[in-house]
Order: C-alpha cells, then structure tokens, then sequence
C-alpha cells in the first residue's frame, strides 16, 4: 500500500519503512509525526484530500542538505556576487498508513512495520 502526503508544499509518495526527507518540521527527534494531508493511497483519490487516512512517521534526525551555491552576475557593470544557501531538512521514517472507520470508531491498520 502506498500514500501521497502533502508536507511542507510539497507531495510526495510513501510506503511502509520508507525513510523521506521533508522540510524542515518541529518535532523532536525520536517522535511521532501524523500527516493527515493525505492527497491520495492506492485505493482512491481525494478532492483535495482522501478523508479518515492517516500517515504515521518517526522522526530520525534533522540536518541541513549541502551548500547550494547562488552567483548573482551582470556583465558590464562589474557586479559579481556569490551567495551560498544550506536547506534545513528532518529525515522521516513511515510507519504506518491507517484508515479509520467513521461508523465504528474503529482504527484498521492497513501495512505496519514492526
């Protein structure tokens, strides 16, 4: 089973045990993120989003990616500036994608890891 999440603008496709990095998010590391944006799982497609799934992650660690190098240049008019920019990220690691049964209350787990 996979999902599509919406996080930090950004969509991206999960599955059980996958580790993702997202943008950077305020979770301590070693705690439990859900994402509720779940845009669409392999069952059906939301509008906008798919309603009672939910994605169940652990944050691993947080870092920054490597240096993105940005140079500003104009010829003619000697202008010649370098700007260097490091992107936070926090790497994820998905546990479960779940569905919950309005009727019942009840949580079905889908796929989980153990």
């Amino acid at each position: 089973m996979y999902a599509i999440i919406k996080t930090g603008g950004k969509q991206i496709k999960v599955q059980p045990d996958d580790e993702i990095f997202i943008e950077k998010i305020l979770v301590e590391e070693g705690e439990k993120v859900i994402f509720d944006q779940v845009l669409a799982t392999d069952k059906e497609i939301g509008s906008p989003f798919v309603k009672n799934v939910k994605v169940e992650g652990t944050v691993i660690k947080h870092g920054k990616d490597k240096k993105l190098r940005v140079i500003r240049y104009h010829p003619k008019k000697n202008v010649n500036k370098v700007y260097g920019h490091r992107q936070p990220y926090t790497k994820v690691k998905i546990n479960t994608i779940s569905t919950i049964n309005k009727k019942t209350n009840d949580i079905k787990l889908e796929l989980t890891t153990e």
